[in-house]
């Protein structure tokens, strides 16, 4: 695990968690995504590979996972959103649930409540999000 690594605005880059079901799975979702979508593939690809990666069960709550809903706030904006974070097939921003294959859904990835992550939008702007909350998802 890399955490000596910066984010886009010079600051360190947070802790993060994933299970390891997650982790099997996204890593394959962003391999699979490296031809068409190259950035944000590659984006969630280091995010993963610097992640800790946990046992389902009660090591596994408290943090952005797939299926729960994360509140942060743009930090840039202030706008605070709460969003389901969801696997590419299963995205619909209207009922804001967001693909983990987007720049804010590889940002939230493993962040717990507090933490602050800057990352980069498509257009390559530089946002910060802090995470308000983490809900645990409906499927759990």
């Amino acid at each position: 695990m890399d955490t000596k690594r910066k984010s886009v605005d010079g600051t360190s880059l947070p802790t993060i968690k994933v299970t390891a079901e997650d982790h099997e799975r996204l890593a394959g979702l962003a391999s699979a995504a490296m031809d068409r979508m190259p950035e944000v593939a590659g984006y969630l690809a280091d995010e993963l590979d610097r992640a800790q990666v946990v046992r389902s069960g009660k090591a596994a709550v408290g943090f952005a996972r797939m299926g729960c809903e994360v509140e942060f706030r743009d930090d840039t904006t202030g706008k605070v959103q709460a969003v389901t974070l969801v696997y590419p097939g299963e995205a619909d921003i209207g009922q804001g649930r967001i693909s983990v294959l987007t720049p804010v859904g590889a940002a939230l990835l493993g962040l717990s409540r507090g933490q602050s992550i800057a990352w980069l939008t498509r257009t390559g702007a530089a946002k910060r999000l802090t995470v308000l909350d983490v809900r645990e998802p409906a499927f759990a």
